[in-house]
């Protein structure tokens, strides 16, 4: 989660959204990815730092499996996208800092989706553990700088609204 933490103040530094993401196998990084193209609506919505971490993954290692099971690390609750991203790439642990109220997808009741063709047999989802509050209020600090700067992205959202009054 500390290199999370430190690709998402990167992306700070820079004028950002504050997410950093890795994947992790075994011990190795094997995908590391922050925000990019905050605020362009022209296909920055599609930057995200797990999308990121995933495509950085796929170009070094290709159609290669990873050394051990998948784990995506991130500063920021991963939406519905980044969250069904994770899981078709075989991410089996998501490990996040500070929750989403506005758009995270780790609680939705998706692990219990059942296919309907047939007898209904089979989940849709294979499941992944989810973890969330590790080193969050590090991932807070970044969002409250975020969200008390100068930028005009989710000014008024309720997630800068439950930012800036969280304890």
């Amino acid at each position: 989660m500390k290199e999370a933490l430190r690709l998402a103040k990167e992306a700070l530094d820079e004028g950002e959204f504050p997410v950093g993401a890795v994947l992790v196998a075994g011990d190795e990084v094997v995908g590391r990815g922050r925000r990019r193209n905050s605020g362009h609506m022209a296909g920055g919505e599609l930057d995200h730092a797990e999308m990121v971490a995933l495509r950085d993954w796929g170009q070094r290692h290709g159609d290669c499996a990873p050394p051990g099971d998948l784990c995506l690390y991130s500063t920021l609750e991963p939406c519905l996208m980044c969250l069904g991203a994770a899981l078709l790439a075989g991410v089996k642990r998501i490990v996040f800092a500070y929750e989403d109220i506005m758009g995270g997808a780790c609680g939705l009741d998706a692990w219990a989706v059942r296919s309907h063709a047939g007898t209904g047999a089979g989940t849709f989802y294979s499941g992944a553990d989810v973890v969330g509050g590790v080193l969050r209020d590090e991932s807070l600090a970044l969002f409250r700088r975020f969200f008390q700067g100068g930028s005009s992205y989710w000014r008024d959202s309720l997630l800068c609204k439950y930012t800036l009054r969280c304890e």
